[in-house]
């Protein structure tokens, strides 16, 4: 049975963290438009929808292990938490202080982080861990972006 308190307390964190920072980045889409893209970049209205996406199945894995009645789940749930502050915190040194260089391996770490999560949350229960798998490949995704745009972009 879905409890409704902690999914949606569950889901306020994960996308909240998301509002949260396009709202302290609002207007930068423009801005990332206007560099040297790698190829296959996406055009700019694919990432908000597909960071929404990914935010609300990161906030359902989340509660799929915070019900969870096990001494693995604050462990699991503390390694999210930390993910998540690191991926609040890559947009703005990505596009707010336009340290490509830095963003990056920002985001190699932010990727390591997802792993050990996705692990984490596999052990806890197989449901949260394949929901974080997609967040896990988009990252990667965004990896190569952002060395392409530091790479294309000297400054």
């Amino acid at each position: 049975m879905i409890k409704l308190k902690p999914l949606l307390v569950s889901l306020l964190l994960s996308l909240g963290t998301g509002g949260l920072s396009a709202l302290l980045t609002r207007g930068s889409m423009e801005r990332y438009g206007s560099l040297n893209q790698p190829p296959l970049s996406p055009p700019g209205w694919v990432f908000p929808v597909v960071w929404t996406i990914l935010f609300t199945l990161m906030g359902i894995a989340a509660y799929l292990v915070w019900m969870r009645d096990s001494t693995g789940r604050n462990g699991a749930l503390a390694l999210y938490g930390v993910q998540l502050v690191f991926n609040f915190i890559w947009p703005l040194l990505f596009f707010n202080l336009q340290n490509y260089a830095l963003a990056f391996f920002w985001l190699l770490a932010l990727w390591v982080l997802i792993l050990l999560t996705t692990l984490r949350f596999f052990k806890e229960t197989p449901a949260a861990g394949w929901l974080m798998v997609p967040y896990l490949v988009w990252v990667a995704f965004a990896g190569y972006l952002n060395a392409g745009v530091w790479l294309l972009n000297p400054l």
